[in-house]
């Protein structure tokens, strides 16, 4: 802790400059650092989008491609296998043709970006690993799905292939886009949605082959309206206005229109040949090729080619933050500026106050009080004339300053006359501890001559007996100047050890009959203060009333606090002492040329800093009951556990002894 505290000093400024330059330079380093912030913000947007614009490049536009390539494979395929003929096999191989153009683009793509994939997604090279084996998989693929009575089979192989595409493009939506796309998990369910349409195509091509829709074909077709719809309309209302418009016009055409009249109608006629037949799927195959080809230019328009065309540098990514990168490095500098031309007037005005400020601290003033020290009358007026108050904050600061150094010497004057009377304070407070360590020079004396003596036990707790109601009597003194004693406890203290730490710091703590105390606690900082309120007020019960009467000390759970009692059964006050105590313990002011009342004026020093409340009123036996009121934010209910005074009920020499060694462990 030294050392930090050394470390600390050391950074300080010293000077008045230092200071100025310190606080001039907060804001100055505040604006430098969101210029900073914005600076790095701006690179970050143009890295952001050099790297989606790498993977659209790379990953993206490859594999919709693909997609798009195997999407149309499988419609051949499944026709094809439905009914093989030379028209058949024609489309088949020129889809396939341009499947395996796709699939070569993709493949140098993920090469090329297999170092970096990780980065991208913890997921996603394994799923471009998937999707690779599976384009390699493509030529056993044909082979076994290109044959007569394979359309299912080949449209399940092809549909599981662009499922794993689409999951690639899945683990890449998690990646910052550009500004000019859309977000990229709305182009994702449209993608979806096209696909949809796909299969719609592939199935009723390979039912219109066959000449009958199966009841699986049936369920799968009406599973990808189902899908289409859900996906399309809901999906183009979260596009920007500027991608929307390209699918609103796909929706709005005749060809969707058509398109959604025959899905409506092979839904109404269910399994078998009358689904396929000519006044059903009438305009379906136009239909069908004009919508895909539609959503394949809006998806690209709102996903890869808004995306390849961004500009790193341009307003698009740059916008605000650009300008705020400018206007940031011109408001530093002007800061600057300013600051040095307002940081050096102010230095020079401060200079000549702390100059001024010392001339009176140093010079004027200590000399008019070693004046007044020595019994010389000082002319206040003449030694600090008064200013009239003008100018700026400044100056008005001089004039304060001339201000203090009238009360300062006002004050001085008035101490002069009371040092006579503080001084008995301080001479009875000596006298006290004088006493005190005489006796316990004498204990010490006669224990040191006993060797083995079973009496030196009780010796011992003699001696810290006297050693605590010294400590009080300083603590008394630290008390009536205004500074809080040195003793104190971090954690909470039960009341029960409290109540038993004040009894044993009076001399006839035997007299005390403790009653049983609630299973509260006084928090840590209030402790100390407590327990010297409470010896007081038993240690004045137990001298003004008789040796062989008790001292009862309860304590009260009330509704405000804590109620403690102090009650004795010696001979009372009349009303008229009882009031004149009552107001010294209230009073805000305390006479301290009284020295015969010091009790009092502590108890008045401890209630007022800790927010006790305090009176002595008349005792039912005759005697003098001291109540104190410990408010509930003093209070915890919880009992600590560890660092707590000995249990024990009596107030035993080894017992008392542990006691307040224990509770002396925060001192």
């Amino acid at each position: 802790m030294r050392v930090r505290r050394h470390t600390a000093e050391r950074l300080r400024p010293r000077s008045v400059r230092a200071k100025i330059v310190a606080l001039l330079m907060l804001p100055i380093v505040s604006l430098m650092a969101l210029w900073a912030f914005a600076a790095v913000t701006t690179a970050s947007s143009i890295g952001d989008t050099e790297t989606a614009k790498d993977v659209n490049s790379r990953l993206l536009a490859p594999l919709d491609d693909l997609v798009t390539a195997l999407q149309g494979e499988r419609t051949a395929a499944v026709r094809y296998a439905a009914d093989p003929d030379s028209a058949g096999l024609t489309a088949l191989k020129a889809a396939q043709k341009t499947t395996d153009t796709a699939t070569a683009a993709f493949t140098d793509g993920a090469n090329a970006s297999t170092a970096d994939a990780g980065l991208l997604d913890a997921g996603l090279p394994a799923r471009i690993e998937r999707l690779s084996s599976d384009v390699k998989g493509l030529v056993s693929l044909r082979s076994q799905t290109n044959e007569k009575g394979k359309a299912s089979a080949a449209y399940t192989r092809y549909s599981t292939v662009i499922e794993h595409a689409f999951a690639v493009t899945g683990a890449l939506t998690g990646q910052k886009a550009t500004d000019a796309a859309s977000e990229a998990r709305v182009v994702l369910e449209l993608a979806r949605a096209r696909d949809a349409v796909a299969r719609e195509r592939a199935l009723l091509a390979a039912a219109g082959a066959a000449g009958r829709l199966t009841d699986e074909q049936y369920v799968l077709f009406v599973g990808a309206v189902a899908t289409q719809r859900e996906l399309l309309e809901p999906a183009v209302a979260d596009l920007k206005a500027a991608h929307r418009a390209a699918y609103e016009t796909v929706l709005d055409s005749g060809s969707y229109q058509s398109l959604a009249t025959v899905e409506d109608r092979v839904r109404k006629a269910g399994p078998g040949a009358s689904a396929v037949s000519r006044s059903v799927l009438s305009g379906w195959p136009k239909s069908a090729d004009a919508v895909l080809k539609g959503l394949t230019g809006a998806e690209t328009k709102a996903g890869t080619g808004a995306t390849a065309q961004a500009d790193p540098f341009g307003w698009d990514t740059l916008g605000a933050s650009g300008v705020a990168v400018v206007l940031g490095l011109v408001g530093v500098l002007l800061s600057l500026l300013v600051s040095v031309l307002v940081g050096r007037g102010l230095i020079v005005e401060l200079l000549d106050l702390r100059n001024s400020a010392l001339e009176v601290a140093g010079r004027s003033l200590p000399q008019a009080m070693r004046r007044l020290h020595a019994g010389q009358g000082v002319d206040i007026d003449a030694e600090a004339p008064m200013r009239r108050l003008a100018g700026d904050e400044l100056a008005q600061v001089g004039t304060a300053l001339t201000a203090v150094q009238r009360a300062a010497l006002k004050a001085a004057s008035e101490r002069a006359e009371l040092l006579s009377g503080i001084s008995g304070v301080y001479v009875s407070l000596a006298r006290r501890s004088q006493v005190l360590l005489h006796r316990q020079l004498d204990l010490l004396d006669t224990m040191a001559r006993r060797q083995q003596d079973p009496a030196e036990l009780n010796d011992i707790y003699r001696v810290d007996y006297l050693a605590t109601r010294m400590r009080r009597h300083s603590e008394s003194l630290l008390i009536l100047s205004g500074i809080a004693p040195g003793r104190g406890w971090r954690d909470p203290i039960p009341m029960a050890d409290v109540l038993r730490a004040a009894v044993a710091e009076i001399e006839s703590a035997p007299r005390v009959q403790i009653w049983a105390a609630p299973r509260v606690s006084v928090v840590g900082g209030s402790v100390a203060d407590v327990i010297h309120l409470l010896a007081e007020l038993v240690e004045n019960a137990a001298a003004f009333s008789p040796p062989s009467t008790q001292v009862q000390l309860r304590a009260a759970r009330m509704r405000e606090g804590l109620l403690i009692e102090v009650e004795d059964s010696g001979f009372g006050m009349n009303e008229e002492a009882m009031a004149e105590a009552n107001r010294k313990i209230q009073s805000e002011k305390v006479d301290l040329l009284d020295a015969k009342q010091i009790g009092l004026f502590v108890v008045n020093r401890l209630r007022e800093r800790q927010g006790l409340r305090v009176e002595l009123r008349q005792s039912p036996n005759g005697g003098v009951t001291a109540a104190v009121l410990i408010p509930e934010t003093l209070m915890r209910d919880d009992m600590p556990v560890a660092d707590q005074a000995v249990q024990g009920r009596g107030l035993a020499p080894a017992a008392a002894l542990i006691q307040q060694q224990r509770l002396r462990g925060a001192q």
